[in-house]
């Protein structure tokens, strides 16, 4: 923002009064408070490459809009097509033939949500307790808080789909993740632990079972073990904060460990991974007992280094088209089959 012709100090004309210079100060520092920061060219990019994805998503789900209602377009007109060209008889028995499919559809879903309900609820007995911790929203900007909603929607969808299921937490929701997770449709509805409360608070009873699961840990996570709690830092952009979960579970006198990626692939980069990959992982796990087949089935190709993609690369590479599918379609999963107040 360019200076003002009075602003500067060697070109500016001669001061006539003495009331003039506050007058000139408080100017100062109006434009002063008025100038946005500067960035520097790592968070231009960023930033720059920021938009370009978010104008990309929107021209997807834009597109995704239209593609849905030319399909529910065409689908009308062929129906009304099949009902123009036969006998009243005929046309009774497919609208009675449509709503018997229709009727089998909404029991079987029915029928599905019962049972998620019912494995969930065995879980909060007798599953693996897992926590995310939402303690770390004050780090994060908007994006990264909504980022973070969706992660949490894809393990909660996940987790419901499992046959063992684990049991879930959320605790430290409070402030812009609180609210965020709030306008989750059916979010009261979840069977999981809801807690505004620190982990460390709501779990006090069982502080020594609990093991806070980081990279950064110098213990190697060999088994789960049903006993213990193990926390995931609920955190986007980890990159900035390197070592802070760590440095959190050391400070309050907790068990960490790392998942034992190194032992079966190279990361390209770091070994960083979303909140919902941690929590896949483990479900994973949980039903094949196997790291390798855990870490192969989650992890998606990009953050694998060449060599360990070989051999595996076709099949990988399906999977990852799958994840990205089913995070979309689990945002609708874990609205559409929370439980009914029934």
């Amino acid at each position: 923002m360019p200076e003002s012709p009075g602003g500067g100090d060697a070109g500016a004309p001669p001061t006539t009064t003495g009331v003039q210079k506050p007058q000139t100060d408080q100017n100062a520092a109006e434009k002063t408070n008025a100038d946005p920061p500067v960035l520097s060219k790592n968070a231009q990019k960023k930033l720059a490459k920021q938009q370009r994805f978010e104008a990309k998503k929107a021209e997807k789900k834009a597109a995704a809009k239209e593609q849905k209602r030319r399909d529910v377009e065409r689908k009308r007109k062929e129906w009304e097509e099949s009902l123009a060209g036969i006998s009243e008889e005929e046309r009774a028995k497919l609208l009675e033939s449509r709503r018997s499919v229709r009727k089998e559809r909404m029991e079987k879903r029915s029928l599905e949500k019962e049972s998620k309900r019912e494995r969930l609820t065995v879980a909060r007995e007798q599953g693996q307790n897992v926590v995310v911790d939402l303690q770390f929203s004050h780090l994060m900007n908007p994006n990264e808080i909504h980022s973070l909603v969706q992660q949490v929607m894809y393990c909660y969808a996940v987790n419901g789909r499992c046959a063992s299921p684990a049991h879930l937490w959320l605790t430290g929701c409070d402030g812009e993740i609180d609210s965020a997770l709030k306008r989750i449709p059916g979010f009261d509805k979840w069977i999981i632990e809801k807690e505004n409360k620190s982990y460390i608070e709501a779990l006090c009873d069982r502080r020594e079972d609990l093991v806070y699961l980081t990279a950064d840990s110098e213990t190697v996570l060999e088994e789960l073990d049903l006993n213990k709690i193990y926390v995931i830092g609920g955190l986007v952009d980890r990159n900035r904060w390197k070592g802070i979960t760590l440095k959190k579970a050391q400070e309050q006198g907790i068990q960490t460990a790392k998942l034992p990626i190194g032992n079966f692939m190279k990361m390209s980069s770091s070994q960083v991974l979303t909140v919902n990959q941690v929590v896949e992982i483990l479900l994973k796990f949980l039903e094949t007992r196997d790291w390798k087949t855990s870490f192969f089935a989650v992890i998606p190709q990009r953050k694998r280094c060449q060599s360990d993609s070989e051999g595996n690369a076709e099949d990988t590479l399906e999977e990852e088209h799958e994840l990205n599918d089913d995070l979309t379609a689990s945002k609708r999963k874990c609205v559409e089959e929370v439980p009914s107040n029934s």
